[in-house]
């Protein structure tokens, strides 16, 4: 598969990634749900299974000959996944915590690997009826509701200030000295993948992430961020184990 871009129907992806997003929102709009703790302590809900499990056979269904790797089905070992060439990385419900929290700011995330690198990334945020998806032939966009889709980056003012998008469940020491580093004068905070959005689409300059995050939780973000012409360095897909080490965008 040289070009996979050229045999995707990316309308069929946003869709998924909005029919997934509306399941999710069926639990969410429950007055009560079960929340387990995986293995690593992480939480997990029935709509991260719900997800999952719709987007399994969506792509499955279209898309039979690329592999699928998702967070809620990782027990796939290195010796089987390690000669892929293309492949969905997928994290269905991400930003579980703030699903928790019900802060709205959690997403539906869709990557593409080909040959190490993310090609195309979709993320949904189903609570904010936002979207951002971008592939390599494109470039990236943003859709609100169902208003227009509009090319990123857009058009922000920030003075004279450098500002940072940091996490609203994770931050560090270790981040804030890089940050100053930067010269960074201002932060915003947000959840789950949207951090990669917002300098994607020009709201913030920079996005460093002490620490280990999964392969699943940046493969869309870096896929948009790249189709939009971002710089990121220390991510790498693929790998022997799922976790990344610190990484930047700007």
């Amino acid at each position: 598969m040289n070009n996979p871009l050229s045999k995707l129907d990316m309308e069929y992806l946003i869709n998924t990634a909005k029919e997934a997003g509306k399941r999710i929102m069926e639990v969410y709009a429950s007055e009560d749900f079960d929340v387990q703790l995986k293995g690593d302590d992480s939480p997990l809900t029935k709509a991260d299974t719900i997800s999952h499990n719709y987007i399994k056979e969506r792509l499955s269904e279209k898309y039979p000959e690329i592999h699928l790797l998702s967070e809620e089905g990782k027990e796939i070992p290195y010796e089987e996944r390690k000669d892929w060439t293309t492949f969905w990385l997928i994290d269905p419900l991400d930003g579980t915590k703030e699903f928790i929290k019900r802060n709205g700011e959690f997403t539906v995330n869709i990557g593409l690997i080909h040959e190490g690198q993310p090609i195309l990334g979709i993320i949904y945020a189903p609570a904010l009826e936002i979207l951002y998806y971008g592939n390599k032939e494109i470039g990236s966009f943003k859709q609100e509701g169902e208003g227009e889709h509009q090319k990123l980056p857009l058009k922000y003012n920030h003075g004279n200030d450098i500002v940072a998008v940091q996490s609203r469940s994770h931050s560090s020491d270790e981040e804030n000295e890089v940050l100053k580093k930067h010269g960074v004068t201002k932060s915003i905070s947000i959840g789950s993948s949207l951090k990669f959005c917002m300098v994607a689409e020009g709201k913030a300059h920079i996005y460093y992430r002490h620490g280990p995050t999964w392969e699943w939780d940046t493969a869309a973000g870096h896929g948009i961020s790249a189709a939009e012409g971002k710089l990121i360095s220390g991510l790498a897909y693929n790998k022997t184990t799922l976790l990344n080490s610190s990484f930047q965008v700007r």
